[in-house]
């Protein structure tokens, strides 16, 4: 699939002595594991490269696969091939310096909103973007060297992206996994950092239960404002976690989280998730995008989330009049 685009990445790859690694803002698992798993995958196969992964946002959940790199002067950048992972638009890339390198490549696993790069890899239909480079790997892996780092980044993206394999996955989502566990991936470790979870925040999540609401139409939703998180301590990636408390829920087709960013914008981070109807044009109108079943906006005062509200139950009222089957 795609064999031209990958051959053009392969082979800028091997040109360049020198490559700059970026990423998308509000990191999660697939962005991070996707640069991090790219950059050992580059270094284990040509260890005369130089690779850097400079960023400065910090994850707590994420913060078990180490640190990225120090920042590196700008004439560093300018002679080098940027790869940008996991970022629909240049607005979402979190180190800005992406503008200096000398060529840039963009490979992707969104819905498509605005194109930049020179060289643009994109699979709306793959589960993460670590799936990509899993599949990168094993159309030159007589080449690749895939060592246990790697391996490690690139599972833990594809079983974060993918909510533990239940959404969007096909099957070549799981013969790429397959690769990565006959690499030896000690999942019981990860899955430890990944979902175990303290005393405090199953406290939160009682609390959350009793917030919840539900439209209608069977659209859950929830507001974890500034008051919720300084009560529980929460992290933000723990705040944001919130939307997976809603999504088993009997007849409800989506689920929103609201997410009290507490900045001087008063800007609210929108989570929003759904079964069987497509919800990301929803989300492109309050200034975000994403994927059919998964995607992110942001919202800025009340009336922005009583509208986002109705816009997803009326879609999810037209859905349920014109099909059969939802649970």
């Amino acid at each position: 699939m795609n064999s031209a685009v990958k051959t053009q990445i392969f082979e800028k790859i091997k040109e360049y002595d020198s490559i700059c690694l970026f990423r998308h803002v509000r990191n999660d698992g697939d962005c991070v594991g996707a640069t991090k798993g790219l950059k050992e995958l580059i270094k284990a196969t040509w260890s005369d490269k130089k690779v850097y992964l400079v960023d400065n946002e910090k994850s707590d959940y994420l913060a078990f696969l180490g640190p990225d790199d120090d920042e590196i002067p700008d004439e560093i950048y300018k002679s080098s091939l940027g790869i940008v992972l996991d970022t629909a638009t240049e607005e979402r890339i979190s180190n800005k310096k992406f503008s200096l390198c000398k060529e840039l490549i963009k490979i992707d696993h969104h819905i498509p909103v605005t194109s930049y790069g020179d060289i643009q890899w994109i699979e709306a239909d793959y589960a993460a973007c670590c799936e990509m480079i899993v599949e990168f790997y094993d159309a030159f892996r007589d080449t690749f060297v895939l060592n246990d780092a790697s391996a490690l980044y690139l599972y833990t993206g594809m079983v974060t992206d993918s909510g533990r394999f239940r959404y969007e996955i096909s099957g070549n989502t799981l013969r790429c996994a397959a690769i990565l566990l006959d690499h030896g991936v000690n999942t019981a470790s990860l899955y430890a950092h990944l979902y175990l979870e303290s005393f405090d925040y199953l406290k939160f999540k009682s609390a959350l239960y009793e917030k919840m609401q539900i439209t209608e139409n069977g659209v859950a939703y929830l507001y974890v404002d500034r008051e919720m998180q300084e009560k529980f301590g929460l992290s933000r990636e723990q705040a944001s976690s919130s939307v997976g408390a809603m999504d088993g829920i009997l007849g409800c087709l989506a689920w929103i989280a609201f997410i009290d960013n507490c900045d001087e914008e008063g800007s609210i981070r929108v989570r929003l998730r759904s079964r069987f109807v497509t919800i990301n044009e929803i989300a492109e109108n309050y200034r975000g995008g994403g994927h059919a079943f998964a995607s992110g906006a942001t919202v800025y005062n009340h009336d922005e989330m009583r509208a986002l509200i109705a816009e997803t139950d009326a879609r999810v009222k037209a859905y349920k009049d014109e099909n059969e089957g939802w649970l």
